[in-house]
């Protein structure tokens, strides 16, 4: 799957789901944002949660691996969180 249509699909899933799963922003960085991925690489998921919610983590986790076919790792960007990921996932991120 190309990032094209990785992107296609993240974006109808923010506009069905955003206000039901209450997160702000949804992206991908990591090997897809990079045009590196292989078909087997995994998707690697940034998400802004204004209140961070497990379950909800969870299940849109879920959602997207159903969409995508693939495994799909999710980030929960904060202000808290290791100060290097926090700036490589800044200068990778794609959102939609």
């Amino acid at each position: 799957m190309e990032q094209s249509e990785i992107l296609i699909k993240l974006e109808q899933y923010k506009k069905n789901n955003q206000g039901k799963y209450r997160f702000s922003k949804i992206g991908i960085f990591g090997s897809v944002a990079k045009g590196t991925a292989g078909e087997k690489s995994d998707i690697d998921i940034v998400i802004e949660q204004k209140e961070p919610d497990l379950f909800l983590l969870g299940t849109i986790k879920t959602d997207l691996e159903d969409e995508f076919g693939r495994k799909v790792d999710i980030i929960r960007i904060r202000k808290e969180m290791n100060v290097f990921l926090r700036k490589r996932i800044e200068q990778e991120a794609i959102y939609v």
